[in-house]
Order: structure tokens, then C-alpha cells, then sequence
């Protein structure tokens, strides 16, 4: 997985290698500096001429500009490694959830890929500058101090042998009571988020029941989980502080009280005030490296979880793939079901359709008509291979879809819904969604055909008008009727109008039907309708239920011969009849 990973640094490999290097310059000049510190207030005490200091004060100054330059470019380098290996993370990521099927994307859920896309690169963003910039310069920082401490105070470094395992004892104890609140965290953003999308996607029905307190006080109670998560957490690596001082006062009062000793004792014979005061500043590094690592720790660890999810998208398997020698053209737009039945998880225990024999020649009508949960909607969503049958086989234009190429397959069919999504942008770029390369004259006469021309030119800017994401600012009909257009410009060989006539009113529905006879007549039209004059004239017209085709035939012979269908007919004939 981090093999994986690390792939996404690709052209960003040469500011990384930078990083690295500037780095470690920055650490050795670093250490080198007390080291001539010391011996200047050495050469001071012993009476030195004022020429010497100032040499030794240009050397100390230069070395520090150059330090402070090395530590600049790693920052500048770091920074656009780090960030382009999170944009090369994200872009192969999004890659992947552009393969997935909708079996793929139900294991996920949108929400919680929504948290890996941000939240979760977010992160691995950070600990991958972690590790090319600090996780480099702490641990050669920590080796150098402590083998300069060595040579500047011989034995009076054993301070460190105490101090060390204490401190990273310490560190690494409380990272690792911190870790399981940090990880409960991360599924916890995904319900977050989740509670998000649903409110801003349902403000109208939030609004319309007056559930905005319930509302208020689900997210309440999801955000005040993660806070109380986030507390627990943050509270034990608070103790990381206390810890720290206590380790660093106890090497300055060793250092002070010991050093000072001998000084006295040998008259600066085994120690001097200089080396005292480097080890001083060796073991302030020598912490604050050990500070560092244990943050790197804790980053690392929680990074851990994010890493793991998003290889858990790179490596997720699509369940649709091409064949290896796939066809590449569909003659026409015919249809054949044999013995095919669904199911939507091999873990179900019943099937969503089953036993469905159905042959629908190429530019027939076909009407579906059937209750909620009866199969109509997964019935066509087998057409274009959004999911693959469990067992038969569907065809197209005498092909099984499973030969096709996806792209080619998806090509030949438009489907409309009736939630169909319009995107941010003007009516003309929702429309060449069908066909970008579809003139102004073209984009007029399908909306012209979905009876979309009328409301789209009373709008100031016609054409031209702005669409608000998901098309909030335009009805549910007049959205439909976009979508409509929009799928007429695709001029596919089988179009399916899922329930995506059910917010136009009867003659607006029969106008864009009689538009498909004129500018579609080869293509096939299957056709899902709660209305049965949706469906009266079409050639073959599905009763569906329980995920079975119960009966088929046209209007008069299912008049006759369906019970089912004659109480519908006649529920909303008489409803029609009451109504005027």
C-alpha cells in the first residue's frame, strides 16, 4: 500500500530529493555550531585578541544564514513536493472512483468518499512533509547532539543515557493510548459528513416537516462526538508538555550542578564554562529532536488510518471491467433479457428480478408499468451495464452488454430519471452534456421537442442562464424536461425515461412523446410511468412485480387479459373523470 502511495510523488521527485538534501545540511551546520560557540567562550575566557572573537562571531553569523537559507529552500521545496504529491494522490484517487459501478460505490458510500477525497489526503498530505522535512532532520539532529555532547562533556552526557529512554519511553506510551480515539475519529467524520449531505440535499423536505431542530441536534450530536473523541486524545498528548519540561530541567540542573563541580573541583581542567554551555544547548536539541519524533509518532499514527483508507479505494477491484477484445460498435438498438435474474449483493437472500424472458425490437415503445420495489428501475439499469446480471444474459443489438465496451455501450444509451441532476453552469453546457458538439440550432430544436424551448426563453438570459448546482433554481419539471433535451441531443439508439415525465402535466407529457415518434423513430423508447397514459401507446407495455414480468402485451390486450392492469386504468380513468 505504501509502495502505492509513494507512486504519487512521481514528478515531484526531484523537489523531494532537495528537501532531503537541504535538510541534511541544515542538521549538520546546526550541530557544528555550539561546537564553535563553545570553543569561542573558551578563547574569550582565556584572553583572547578581539580579532579572533570577530572572525569566530562572522563564522557563527555565516553559519547561520546558511543554516536559515538550507532550512528556507527545504521549506520551499517541501511544500511543493508535499502539495503535489496530495494532488497527484487526490487525481489518482478520483481516477479510481470513476471506475467504480454503483456496486462499488454502495460498498463506499458517497459520504465517506467524499472524507477520503479531503479529510483523509489531508493528512497523508501532512505526514508526507513530516517525512521528508522533520522526520529526516529530527532523528540526525538527535544522533549528531548526542555524539557531540559525547566529545564536548565525556562522561557528564550519561545525563542523556537517563534522560532519553525516559522521554521516548514516555512519548511513545502516551501516542500509544492516544491512537484508538484518533482512529474511532475518522469513521465518525464519515457520518459527520454524511449528515451534511443529506440536510443540504433534503433542505426542502427538511423545511416542508419542520425538522430542522431534529436536524440540528443529529449533526450536535455527531460533531460532539468526534469533539469528545478529539478531547480524550488531545488530553493524554498533553501530557507530552509536561514531560518535556521536566526532562529538559532536569538536564540543566544536572548539567549546571555537576559541570559546576568540576569546574571548581579541577579548575577547568576536565570541564570548561564553554563545553558546559554546549551541552547545554546539546541537550536542549537532543529534547527537542525526541519532542519532534514523538509528534512525527503521533502524525504518523493517525496518518496510519488514512493511509489504509485510501489504499482501501486504490486497491478496491471494479466489478465492471472491459473484456479483452471488446466491440467497439452497436448495431442497433434491440433488446433481448434471457433467464436473467439480479440480485444486488451475493449476500442477498432474495433476487431484485427474476426469471425475466423479454425480447424488444429495435425502435419499439415499451411502456413499464408496476409498484414501488417491483424491479422496473433495475430492470433498465441492466441495459447499460450498470450492474451485471447475476445469472442470464442481456442483450443489445444481439450482443451480450458484457462484450461491449463500457464506454461504447454507455454511448448508445441515454437514460433520464426522474431525480436527474443538472450541473453548476448555463442551460447550454447542462445541454452539450448529450452531444458537446451540438450547435445552437440543435440544443433549440431538443428543447423544442422536450417542451423545454418556451420556459427556457422566458428566462432573461435564455440559453444562457445560469444553472445553481443540482439545478435548485429551475422546477422539478422544468428540470426533467432540460434532462430530456439534453438525453434527445445524444440521439442514442435505446433511450429509457425513468419516471421522468412525472412532473410535467399530461399534455406536456404526450407533446415530448409525440417529439420522440418525429426525431427519434429508429431509436427504442422504454418508458417507466406511474400513469397509464404515459404508456397507452406504446407497442409492448411491462407489468411488473415482485421483480417478475407478471404480463406484457399492448394497451387493449392487457385491457383484456391483465387484471392488474385494468384496475390501474381504471382507478386513474375514473380519477380523471371525478377530476373534471
Amino acid at each position: 500500500m505504501y509502495k502505492k502511495l509513494l507512486g504519487c510523488v512521481r514528478e515531484y521527485k526531484k523537489p523531494t530529493i532537495l528537501t532531503l538534501l537541504f535538510i541534511v545540511l541544515e542538521a549538520v551546520i546546526e550541530c557544528f555550531i555550539p561546537f564553535i560557540t563553545a570553543d569561542l567562550v573558551n578563547r574569550i575566557e582565556a584572553g583572547t585578541e578581539l580579532a579572533v572573537v570577530l572572525r569566530t562571531g562572522l563564522l557563527l553569523i555565516g553559519m547561520a544564514a546558511a543554516s536559515l537559507c538550507c532550512g528556507g529552500i527545504a521549506g520551499v521545496t517541501c511544500a511543493k513536493a508535499s502539495c503535489g504529491f496530495a494532488k497527484n494522490l487526490r487525481h489518482d484517487v478520483f481516477r479510481k472512483i470513476q471506475t467504480f459501478s454503483f456496486e462499488n460505490i454502495d460498498k463506499f458510500s458517497s459520504a465517506s468518499l467524499v472524507t477520503r477525497m479531503t479529510t483523509d489526503i489531508s493528512n497523508a498530505q501532512m505526514s508526507f512533509m513530516m517525512l521528508i522535512r522533520i522526520a529526516i532532520r529530527a532523528p540526525l539532529l538527535l544522533i549528531f547532539s548526542t555524539i557531540m555532547a559525547f566529545v564536548m562533556g565525556g562522561w557528564l552526557a550519561a545525563s542523556f543515557v537517563v534522560i532519553i529512554p525516559v522521554l521516548a519511553g514516555g512519548l511513545l506510551t502516551v501516542a500509544r493510548f492516544a491512537m484508538p480515539a484518533f482512529r474511532r475519529v475518522f469513521k465518525k467524520y464519515d457520518r459527520l459528513n454524511e449528515s451534511i449531505e443529506e440536510n443540504v440535499r433534503g433542505m426542502r423536505v427538511v423545511k416542508g416537516f419542520s425538522r430542522e431542530n431534529y436536524e440540528r441536534e443529529k449533526f450536535d450530536n455527531a460533531s460532539d462526538d468526534i469533539r469528545k473523541d478529539f478531547t480524550r486524545a488531545e488530553r493524554l498528548v498533553a501530557i507530552n508538555g509536561p514531560l518535556m519540561q521536566l526532562c529538559i530541567y532536569f538536564n540543566m540542573v544536572f548539567v549546571l550542578l555537576v559541570g559546576s563541580r568540576l569546574i571548581i573541583g579541577s579548575g577547568g581542567a576536565t570541564i570548561n564554562v564553554g563545553e558546559i554551555s554546549a551541552m547545554l544547548t546539546y541537550g536542549m536539541q537532543v529534547l527537542m529532536q525526541l519532542m519532534m519524533l514523538s509528534m512525527i509518532y503521533v502524525t504518523l499514527t493517525i496518518s496510519a488510518e488514512s493511509f489504509k483508507r485510501i489504499g482501501e479505494v486504490l486497491d478496491e477491484t471494479p466489478t465492471l471491467t472491459n473484456p479483452a477484445s471488446p466491440v467497439m460498435t452497436v448495431a442497433d438498438g434491440s433488446i433481448t433479457f434471457k433467464n436473467v435474474n439480479f440480485k444486488y449483493s451475493a449476500a442477498a437472500e432474495k433476487y431484485a428480478l427474476a426469471d425475466i424472458d423479454l425480447t424488444i425490437p429495435s425502435g419499439a415503445t415499451v411502456g413499464v408499468l408496476g409498484g414501488t420495489g417491483s424491479g422496473k428501475s433495475t430492470l433498465v439499469q441492466l441495459i447499460p451495464r450498470l450492474y451485471d446480471v447475476s445469472d442470464g444474459v442481456v442483450e443489445v443489438g444481439g450482443i451480450d452488454v458484457r462484450e461491449y465496451d463500457t464506454d461504447t455501450l454507455r454511448g448508445a444509451v441515454a437514460m433520464v430519471l426522474q431525480k436527474n441532476l443538472l450541473f453548476a453552469g448555463t442551460i447550454k453546457e447542462n445541454l452539450r452534456w448529450g452531444n458537446e458538439n451540438a450547435t445552437d440550432e440543435e440544443l433549440v430544436e431538443a428543447c423544442k421537442l422536450a417542451q423545454a424551448h418556451d420556459f427556457v426563453t422566458a428566462f432573461p438570459d435564455g440559453y444562457d442562464t445560469h444553472i445553481e448546482q443540482g439545478g435548485s433554481n429551475v422546477s422539478g419539471g422544468q428540470k426533467q424536461r432540460l434532462c430530456i433535451a439534453r438525453a434527445l441531443l445524444k440521439k442514442p439508439k435505446i433511450l429509457i425515461l425513468d419516471d421522468s415525465t412525472s412532473a410535467v402535466d399530461t399534455r406536456t407529457d404526450a407533446l415530448i412523446r409525440a417529439g420522440f415518434k418525429s426525431y427519434i423513430p429508429e431509436t427504442t423508447k422504454i418508458i417507466i410511468a406511474q400513469r397509464v397514459a404515459s404508456v397507452m401507446d406504446a407497442d409492448i407495455i411491462l407489468m411488473m412485480e415482485g421483480g417478475r414480468i407478471v404480463a406484457a402485451g399492448n394497451h387493449e390486450q392487457l385491457l383484456t387479459s391483465c387484471e392488474m392492469y385494468q384496475e390501474i386504468h381504471a382507478q386513474q380513468t375514473k380519477g380523471g373523470a371525478d377530476h373534471e
